[in-house]
């Protein structure tokens, strides 16, 4: 079984994407495993405050270390091969690949931030920084899903065509997917490319690297060979 678990100060935030579609059924099937740990729990003063303000001066508030290590320390006690990645703006670019990769571990810990984010300090106590991209979100939540999300549809026996994963946008390293179509055969003057109808498999599958390279350089400015593959 994959653990994931997710150091969070609103655990409630998970409950209703992981009991639908997807990450319900891979639950339920018993194939991962799904654990909130409530960051407050470990805070160290009658207030139970998480946050201070930051030396030096600024605006907002910062993680203090003290409970958010503790967590961290908790979440390795409870599964001491776990990989602990932290949710930041600042980390690398998180990627198909990545998620691949991530499939290969015993289990993830995501560490979700909060307020103006994390005490440099925390960085020393996990093993990797992701990022989804070069935006800013309310807090690490968000993120922690998407990164579970993408990593949960790569596990064997989670999706029920396996194909579909090797198939998806970015399984090509930076190639997105090609265009699809379903009935009808032709939608308010908008037909379905005759090459998709011709039964032609050699054909459809040239069509469809093509088209995933053309889609590839015309929307992310990417120079792409059409003629690998």
């Amino acid at each position: 079984m994959f653990h994931a678990q997710i150091l969070t100060l609103f655990p409630e935030f998970f409950e209703s994407p992981l009991s639908c579609s997807i990450p319900k059924r891979a639950i339920e099937a018993g194939i991962v495993r799904v654990d909130a740990i409530q960051i407050r729990d470990f805070a160290t003063d009658k207030h139970n405050r998480v946050d201070d303000t930051p030396y030096g001066g600024g605006p907002g508030m910062l993680m203090k270390p003290e409970p958010v290590v503790a967590a961290i320390r908790r979440a390795r006690e409870l599964h001491p091969d776990t990989h602990v990645v932290m949710l930041t703006p600042s980390g690398s670019r998180f990627t198909q690949a990545k998620a691949l990769e991530f499939t290969g571990k015993p289990g993830i810990t995501l560490l979700c931030g909060r307020y103006e984010g994390f005490d440099e300090r925390i960085c020393d106590y996990v093993d990797e920084e992701i990022s989804l991209g070069d935006y800013v979100l309310s807090g690490g939540e968000p993120a922690a899903m998407c990164v579970l999300d993408a990593v949960i549809r790569l596990l064997p026996e989670v999706l029920g065509s396996p194909e579909s994963a090797v198939l998806d946008s970015f399984s090509e390293e930076g190639i997105l997917d090609w265009p699809h179509y379903t009935r009808p055969e032709e939608f308010e003057g908008k037909k379905v490319p005759e090459v998709l109808l011709s039964g032609n498999h050699a054909a459809i599958e040239k069509w469809r690297h093509e088209q995933a390279r053309l889609r590839t350089s015309k929307r992310r400015g990417a120079r792409v060979d059409h003629d690998e593959k």
